[in-house]
């Protein structure tokens, strides 16, 4: 049964992320990234190709992106270890 089978009958809040997830652009993403993640995590993701289609990697690009986006403090703090190294 194919995930948009359900796309109307769950919460429209629900549309916006995911909608966001599946819109990620990673055409120019080259490189490869070997994580290592929980059993709970794992399952939920998962779970969550079953339930909306969204393939692991794209989520986790996306969560990545998103964290980076919302934390400009981790840019700041490679930029002054990197000034602190070159010095």
């Amino acid at each position: 049964m194919s995930w948009k089978f359900f796309r109307g009958k769950r919460d429209p809040v629900y549309d916006e992320i995911l909608d966001r997830i599946k819109g990620y652009d990673k055409t120019g993403d080259r490189s490869l990234v070997h994580v290592r993640l929980d059993d709970h995590t794992i399952l939920l993701l998962n779970q969550l190709k079953l339930a909306t289609g969204i393939e692991m990697q794209r989520m986790i690009a996306f969560a990545v992106s998103e964290l980076i986006r919302q934390h400009p403090e981790l840019r700041t703090i490679v930029k002054q270890f990197l000034l602190k190294i070159n010095e």
